[in-house]
C-alpha cells in the first residue's frame, strides 16, 4: 500500500504546474546546442522552432477561362504575382497539385498571422479575379525552417517557369 501511495504521489507531482514550469525554466535556461537565435529570429520562430502561417488551397473556379489568349496572359500574371508576393516573404511556399478529382488545383503557404491577410494577399492574384479558381484558408502552425525555402529553390532550379 506504501508503495501504491509514494508512485500516485510521484504521479501528483510530475502533472502539476510546478514540475512543469521547472522543466520549462530549465529549458529556457539552456538551450539545445545546435539552436541559432539569430536564425530563429530571421525566421519568426518562436520557443518551439514554430510559427504560424496560412494554408490557401486553390480549387478549380465557377468560371473557367477558355479563350487561350486570354489564358495565357492569365496565367502569366499568376506567375508574376506569385514572384511578387514570394520576394516580399509573405509566399513562402507555392504549387500545383496533380490532377484531383475534388478539383485541388495548387496550394499557397503565406507566412502571415491572419486568414484575414492571406485573403487580402490571394485577391490580387488574376486567376481568383477572374474565377478560375476560388481559394480556401486554413491557419497552420509549423516548423520557421519554412522561411529558409525560398532562397534555397533559386540554388535549384535550371529553368524559370
Amino acid at each position: 500500500m506504501k508503495l501504491h501511495t509514494a508512485i500516485s504521489l510521484c504521479a501528483v507531482l510530475a502533472l502539476s504546474p510546478v514540475s512543469h514550469a521547472r522543466a520549462d525554466q530549465t529549458a529556457e535556461q539552456a538551450p539545445p546546442a545546435a539552436y541559432d537565435a539569430a536564425l530563429a529570429e530571421h525566421t519568426g520562430a518562436d520557443d518551439y522552432g514554430m510559427r504560424s502561417y496560412v494554408l490557401v488551397v486553390l480549387k478549380t473556379g465557377p468560371t473557367p477561362v477558355t479563350d487561350a489568349e486570354a489564358r495565357k496572359a492569365m496565367f502569366a500574371g499568376h506567375f508574376a504575382n506569385m514572384e511578387r508576393l514570394s520576394e516580399s516573404g509573405k509566399l513562402v511556399v507555392a504549387g500545383p497539385f496533380s490532377k484531383d478529382p475534388d478539383g485541388w488545383r495548387g496550394l499557397f503557404v503565406f507566412a502571415v498571422d491572419s486568414v484575414e491577410e492571406a485573403r487580402a494577399l490571394t485577391a490580387t492574384d488574376p486567376v481568383i479575379v477572374s474565377g478560375e479558381m476560388v481559394a480556401e484558408y486554413h491557419p497552420w502552425y509549423s516548423s520557421a525552417a519554412l522561411m529558409l525555402i525560398p532562397g534555397q529553390h533559386e540554388k535549384l532550379a535550371r529553368k524559370n517557369p
